[in-house]
């Protein structure tokens, strides 16, 4: 890029690994020397290897009590937190938001680039099942979390007025962003590690769910079902608040593995008869994995998964969000098993590349760079007139 503008990425927060902070991987191996924004970050915690060495701004918020651990319970402050940062600095602002992240305050002559996972889903279109989970507070303490929610709207209706360019990934998160911004949205499909993954035709005896274990992924759902199915082994892998709860109520065909890092999901995704993914996701990088593994997907039929999973030739969708539905999905995926063929699956996922994505969104930003100054530049005449 030409001029070699200065650039800072504001993410949510560094504390898990997921498909957001894969999608800061590859933009930092563009940009190394960018600076780093976030709300929280825990160097011991999964994320700590993908900035080792490299300076991470957070806000107040890392210095409140269990804040790595509960960063969740500080929902209400993290607007605030996300407005304090001073990025005067820096030419270019890329946020990286499933949450806050882009509502930082940006100068008047800073280019704002929001690469957006998913409006808020917990404030926006996943309101209600937020407030029905069991693990929502309950009495007083409801009424108070509901009001956050609603004052957490209010403040991210006024974010579209600091962001330039959107940039979603995928068309359902691009219509979600029309339809809570009124902004049009590019997409770009974020980066997926195709070459990594070996497809194998040698298929074991399990089924395979991997996501973190939170209400909206539908863990439950998967687990309810598959106790249902008892001569049916399922692996879960994960962590997250819900772990114990969904532990409790499994049956023995089902193998909690918490947390484990990629090398070994990828080994489970390729023995795997099949992947489960029963959520409503704005991208959904799981499935993509699994069918670069070689490995089908039964999955919810609703969201980004749409774009990314093509009926009866890469995985089985289910139409509703219960067990009987899923149950039912499996059984017709066991009629046609022998049927998905390994190089369509693998073939369906390569325009999902890593290679892919970098190239697309570095010609992004340097256009949108070129634009944006050319924008800003005073014309000949205008020069001319203050000369005089």
């Amino acid at each position: 890029m030409s001029n070699q503008p200065r650039i800072a990425f504001v993410h949510d927060w560094l504390v898990e690994f997921g498909g957001a902070e894969q999608v800061l991987v590859s933009l930092l191996e563009i940009w190394p020397d960018a600076g780093i924004y976030t709300i929280v970050h825990d160097p011991s915690g999964p994320c700590g290897s993908i900035v080792a060495g490299r300076q991470v701004e957070t806000s107040f918020i890392q210095k409140l009590p269990r804040a790595k651990r509960k960063y969740r319970s500080y929902l209400p402050l993290m607007p605030l937190a996300v407005e304090q940062f001073n990025l005067q600095d820096f030419d270019i602002i890329i946020s990286l938001s499933y949450s806050v992240a882009h509502g930082i305050i940006p100068q008047n002559d800073q280019l704002h680039i929001n690469y957006i996972h998913l409006p808020a889903r917990y404030a926006w279109h996943l309101y209600h099942e937020y407030i029905s989970y069991p693990s929502f507070p309950s009495g007083i303490m409801s009424w108070f979390a509901k009001l956050s929610l609603h004052y957490l709207r209010l403040w991210d209706a006024t974010t579209p007025n600091r962001i330039d360019q959107y940039v979603a990934n995928s068309q359902w998160t691009a219509k979600n962003v029309w339809r809570y911004y009124r902004r049009d949205a590019d997409v770009i499909y974020p980066p997926i590690e195709v070459s990594s993954c070996s497809p194998d035709t040698n298929k074991e005896n399990f089924f395979v769910t991997v996501s973190r274990i939170v209400p909206y992924k539908r863990i439950d759902l998967i687990v309810d079902s598959f106790t249902k199915m008892d001569t049916k082994e399922l692996i879960v892998i994960g962590d997250g608040p819900d772990l114990q709860r969904i532990k409790e109520k499994a049956g023995r065909n089902i193998t909690f593995l918490g947390y484990q890092p990629f090398d070994i999901v990828k080994e489970y995704l390729e023995r795997a008869r099949a992947l489960i993914f029963a959520s409503t996701e704005d991208f959904g990088m799981v499935p993509v994995e699994a069918q670069a593994c070689g490995t089908p997907v039964i999955a919810y039929r609703k969201g980004g998964v749409m774009e990314t999973v093509i009926e009866g030739e890469t995985g089985i969708f289910f139409d509703e969000q219960t067990p009987n539905s899923l149950v039912e999905a499996i059984e017709r995926f066991e009629k046609v098993e022998s049927l998905f063929e390994v190089k369509k699956l693998r073939s369906n996922v390569e325009r999902f590349s890593k290679e892919r994505f970098q190239r697309e969104f570095s010609e992004f930003v340097e256009l949108q760079w070129r634009q944006h100054r050319e924008l800003n530049m005073p014309s000949k005449t205008a020069r001319t007139e203050e000369n005089c």
